[in-house]
């Protein structure tokens, strides 16, 4: 995988991660809710441990997917070539 290629699948499974990650632990501000503030907003989002958490699992995900690419487990080039030669 190329460098552009390989930036662009890092930066595709990290926000999809990254929108799985963000639910974990949310707890809504109960007891001190202010006039003018959301309900459902968190007390404390902890913003930087998810974006940490998200970075470590959308390096061993972009891993994974790198060497079935790189050892072609699984080649796009064969199966697009498979593809074409039924269609005709």
């Amino acid at each position: 995988m190329g460098l552009v290629s390989g930036v662009v699948v890092f930066t595709i499974i990290w926000w999809t991660v990254i929108f799985m990650v963000l639910p974990w632990g949310v707890r809504p501000e109960v007891d001190d809710a202010q006039p003018g503030h959301q309900v459902g907003a968190p007390a404390n989002p902890r913003m930087w441990r998810k974006v940490l958490i998200t970075t470590a699992i959308s390096v061993v995900l972009w891993l994974v997917i790198d060497v079935l690419i790189t050892e072609n487990v699984f080649s796009f080039r064969d199966w697009a070539e498979s593809w074409t030669k039924a269609q005709q």
